[in-house]
């Protein structure tokens, strides 16, 4: 069941987080991916918040969230037009209220990223090993 695509957008707008929260719980139950369920829409939860918070003053109303399985792999990519300020892994100060979400997606994920768009804008990309701990 390799090289499955799924493309969804959503409005840059806090009702979305959740909508593409559960898409990706949704679709990964579809391709038999669901114990990646919760890692993914964790990573997906807080890629989406960035995009709410930072990419609103992007020149675009919508976000894109793109599940892509391969070799082995889930990719998780989500796509914005706010291209003047790219994604960074940071420690906050304890005492600050957000600026973690990076952490959590770097934790969870085997690799991540961030790439340009053609045109305006980004893309973080999360990769996820598709078979479980112990082969299963």
């Amino acid at each position: 069941m390799s090289g499955r695509t799924n493309i969804a957008r959503f409005r840059i707008s806090k009702v979305s987080v959740p909508k593409a929260r559960e898409h990706v719980r949704l679709v990964l139950r579809e391709w038999k991916l669901g114990h990646l369920g919760e890692d993914a829409a964790l990573i997906t939860s807080e890629l989406a918040t960035n995009v709410v918070t930072h990419a609103a003053r992007g020149i675009g109303d919508y976000f894109e969230l793109v599940l892509r399985r391969r070799d082995g792999v889930l990719v998780l990519e989500v796509s914005d037009s706010f291209q003047w300020e790219m994604p960074e892994l940071r420690k906050p100060d304890p005492d600050e209220a957000s600026g973690r979400g990076l952490l959590l997606v770097d934790a969870l994920s085997q690799a991540w990223g961030v790439r340009p768009r053609t045109g305006a804008g980004k893309t973080v990309w999360v990769h996820l090993a598709v078979r479980r701990e112990g082969g299963g």
